[in-house]
């Protein structure tokens, strides 16, 4: 079997493949890690068997391939990091939608903008009139999506210029650079003094091992909040009930007071129809294995890469659709 797509998601499956194979050594599964949009490409076209994304399919694309299944298999979230030497890292800055959406959309421009400094009071001293790099993905992803539907969702003017994707028409900021994966973007980060990036959490030791701050972000409530698993666990709390049957679904701007506002859930993306018997009842085993609490969603796993297990209520909508995959 084959996966590609997701670079969030990648580190995790790795880590899957290489304990499900020592249960299942008659099983062999590649992974890639390219992008959400290209996992997404590769389940509709049936160029992988599997695609990984934090996004979910939209109501036309799903339409247009609706034989292809959306079925989370964990529940992640992501960053803000950024590379201000001035800030300690004792200090996590503050941001919110609308500052990020001054940012990406170039009416904010220098760390010690006013916007900045009125949310960061007790750093605003430190922010210095530098000018900010803002980073983009330059593949399609997952990571996209969230971090605009963030913006859209906390912000009306970008809602209604800019919206959100795997991909989008990122406003022309001269200052702006792009970078592929996650990796690419916490390299990138890295290496540019005065830039900020949006980065999956399981990136989030790679980042802060090299020197880049962490965020805490303004969630639905109003308050700036930590990216630790219990605040994501209190956003996914708020909105896991409303999961429907397909589970396509936006978990970002949760309502609740420690609610961490970019969680999502990490998605599996495959072909109900497999061309051969053994192939379907592999890849239903291999799906099964991950999402069960005392195999692939358990903390031995997770911790690893900081994403927090699936509910059992949202489990079970995953193994009904797993249930679908079949073959000839």
């Amino acid at each position: 079997m084959s996966e590609t797509g997701s670079s969030l998601l990648y580190p995790l499956f790795n880590l899957w493949v290489a304990n499900f194979t020592k249960l299942y050594p008659n099983v062999q599964i590649n992974t890639a890690s390219t992008g959400s949009g290209a996992g997404q490409a590769g389940a509709e076209k049936g160029t992988v068997q599997f695609g990984s994304s934090d996004a979910y399919l939209s109501s036309s694309v799903q339409a247009a391939y609706p034989y292809v299944l959306n079925i989370p298999v964990a529940i992640s979230a992501q960053q803000i990091n950024y590379n201000v030497p001035e800030v300690p890292s004792t200090i996590h800055l503050n941001f919110s939608g609308p500052v990020l959406s001054g940012i990406y959309n170039g009416s904010i421009t220098y760390w010690d903008d006013v916007n900045i400094k009125v949310i960061n009071p007790g750093a605003a001293s430190l922010l210095p009139h530098q000018a900010i790099i803002p980073i983009h993905r330059a593949d399609g992803s997952g990571d996209t999506f969230i971090f605009t539907q963030y913006l859209s969702k906390s912000t009306p003017s970008w809602n209604s210029t800019v919206g959100f994707g795997t991909t989008v028409s990122w406003p022309s900021v001269p200052s702006a650079q792009s970078a592929n994966g996650n990796g690419g973007m916490v390299t990138a980060c890295e290496g540019n003094k005065y830039s900020i990036a949006y980065i999956g959490v399981s990136y989030l030791k790679q980042a802060t091992s090299g020197g880049l701050g962490y965020a805490y972000l303004k969630n639905q409530a109003g308050n700036f909040v930590d990216i630790t698993q219990s605040n994501i666990q209190a956003a996914a709390n708020s909105l896991v009930s409303q999961t429907p049957n397909d589970e396509r679904i936006s978990l970002i701007f949760a309502p609740g007071a420690n609610s961490y506002p970019i969680i999502n859930y990490e998605y599996v993306m495959v072909s109900k129809n497999q061309n051969a018997t053994g192939m379907a009842l592999a890849m239903r085993t291999f799906l099964t294995w991950a999402i069960q609490p005392n195999y692939g969603n358990s903390g031995n796993f997770l911790n690893q890469v900081s994403f927090i297990p699936l509910p059992p209520s949202v489990a079970e909508l995953s193994e009904s659709q797993i249930a679908q995959i079949q073959g000839p």
